[in-house]
């Protein structure tokens, strides 16, 4: 289940942001609003729920599912 505030991967092939890691800010209708902060600069992009996977954060490891 994804939610605002988990860390999630992009894992559609075919989008810009392939693999790209991000922070959920909001969940509506379907849609996900992801945050991608990245040195200077940071980019709101609204995405599928089937588009994107939970990322792991674990001590040691980052793991998508």
């Amino acid at each position: 289940m994804i939610l605002p505030g988990a860390t999630v991967c992009v894992k559609n092939p075919a989008d810009t942001y392939y693999r790209f890691e991000g922070l959920v800010q909001r969940v509506s209708d379907g849609k996900v609003a992801v945050l991608f902060e990245g040195g200077n600069w940071d980019k709101l992009v609204t995405f599928r729920l089937s588009e994107l996977a939970v990322v792991e954060t674990t001590a040691g490891r980052k793991k998508a599912k």
